[in-house]
């Protein structure tokens, strides 16, 4: 009877266990680093160089620096150089996962052209493998209206439906025209858009930098992130590498592994005029990979 039960307890606390166990290394196993190429684009220019040009030789960096893929940008003129570009990552050992862009998506002559050209270069995309598209609506330099942003809501719902058929996640992302008059637009997206459509590509600092506190939009909207953009700063400044700064990457990483949230995390480093580099774009490339395998354990 004693053996029994003990028996008995065993598997309890087993069944209790090993599925959170299971779960928790389910999401280990789907996590994925990758860096966004905009950064690698400005330490280029700032040599006088085409980050085109060089493609074969940055991606072969971003592979040795440890990364899963590199995030670039959907070709909507060309929809066919999605497909080389994800040939292009694979002959690195690299995965094609999400690709970004922008759109004129508050305006109702604009909309149709933008959804269809979108879909049509991200359709070629996910044949290739790709899985996200994230979109930073087009600023227009002003706040947008009422009614744009009814548009623009509308716009984003068909834009992710369109997606959705193609077996593709579509994510929307900000920067700070978005975040003028307490966010309106940033929360407009969100909150008239079908959360079943419309994800939330978070880039964290654009968000802080934006006066929103990076965990009170996680509380928000967390539940409607796919991808992530990271990227710190200190004093206000962009940092040169992803490591301790003005954004606590240390309570995003429990937040992000107790409400088992998405990990696919593009490091996007970037440069601004008052940004001090002391090292090469590999190196702190380099660097910025192994403090996400520190602070999130991938």
């Amino acid at each position: 009877m004693r053996s029994s039960r003990r028996s008995f307890l065993k598997c309890i606390a087993a069944s209790s266990f090993f599925p959170a166990v299971a779960a928790a290394e389910m999401r280990r196993n789907n996590a994925l680093v990758g860096t966004q190429l905009y950064g690698w684009g400005q330490y280029y220019q700032r040599e006088g160089k085409n980050m085109s040009d060089h493609m074969d030789e940055i991606l072969s960096a971003v592979r040795d620096c440890g990364y899963d893929y590199a995030e670039g940008f959907l070709d909507l003129s060309n929809p066919n150089a999605n497909a080389r570009f994800a040939k292009q990552l694979k002959s690195h050992g690299l995965q094609p996962v999400a690709l970004y862009t922008g759109g004129r998506l508050h305006e109702e002559a604009a909309v149709e052209k933008t959804v269809e050209q979108i879909t049509r270069a991200a359709r070629i995309a996910g044949e290739n493998g790709f899985q996200i598209i994230n979109c930073n609506p087009d600023p227009i330099g002003r706040e947008k209206s009422d009614q744009e942003l009814t548009v623009q809501a509308q716009s984003l719902n068909r834009l992710g439906a369109e997606l959705k058929k193609i077996g593709l996640k579509f994510g929307v992302h900000n920067h700070t025209p978005e975040m003028q008059n307490n966010a309106r637009e940033f929360h407009h997206n969100f909150n008239a858009t079908d959360r079943k459509l419309v994800g939330f590509c978070y880039d964290v600092h654009w968000v802080f930098r934006g006066g929103i506190k990076p965990p009170d939009a996680l509380k928000q909207y967390g539940s409607r992130v796919i991808s992530w953009h990271l990227r710190q700063s200190r004093d206000g400044i962009w940092w040169e590498d992803l490591s301790d700064g003005d954004v606590d990457y240390k309570w995003i990483a429990a937040y992000v592994n107790e409400h088992a949230l998405p990990q696919i995390f593009s490091v996007e480093l970037a440069l601004e005029d008052k940004t001090k580099i002391t090292r090469s774009c590999v190196e702190n490339h380099r660097r910025s990979r192994d403090f996400v395998r520190q602070i999130f354990g991938i």
